[in-house]
């Protein structure tokens, strides 16, 4: 019996803070499909933790070197990504270094949590709301 299993991903909240000391969300705009904004990330590699694959996968997309702050949560509704069932465990983390869009992302730009563009990829936009509520109340997405 061959076992099909979802595959793991990591994806990263990388915040900086701007006018204001308005909190400002680093997303990247997809070069391969499915096409939008997403936050960095990627598939973890075989034999690698999770906390070096997001490590690895921001730095591949974004040019940054970043700090991990702590695990938010991790997402797996088997229907986040319409290309497979993946899993994602979510990261926050703040950044140094000069971004740059690389590997897969045509572009990167920092959003406004109140702000966010309209085309979010996969479950993004519902991770990003997490994270507000998160902010707002010190609440953690139920499991």
């Amino acid at each position: 019996m061959a076992y099909r299993n979802p595959t793991p991903t990591v994806d990263i909240i990388i915040e900086q803070v701007g006018q204001g000391d308005r909190p400002l969300i680093l997303l990247i705009e997809r070069l391969n499909e499915p096409h939008g904004w997403a936050l960095p990330g990627g598939f973890m590699d075989y034999g690698e933790d999770a906390a070096t694959a997001a490590i690895r996968e921001a730095k591949e997309e974004t040019n940054l070197e970043i700090e991990l702050l702590e695990q938010f949560h991790c997402y797996s509704d088997p229907s986040r990504d319409l290309r497979q069932h993946t899993l994602s465990i979510v990261f926050l983390a703040k950044a140094s270094g000069e971004p740059k869009a690389m590997d897969d992302a045509k572009a990167l730009k920092l959003f406004a949590l109140d702000d966010l563009p309209a085309a979010l990829c996969f479950d993004h936009g519902q991770i990003l709301a997490d994270y507000q509520r998160y902010r707002e109340t010190g609440v953690r997405p139920r499991l």
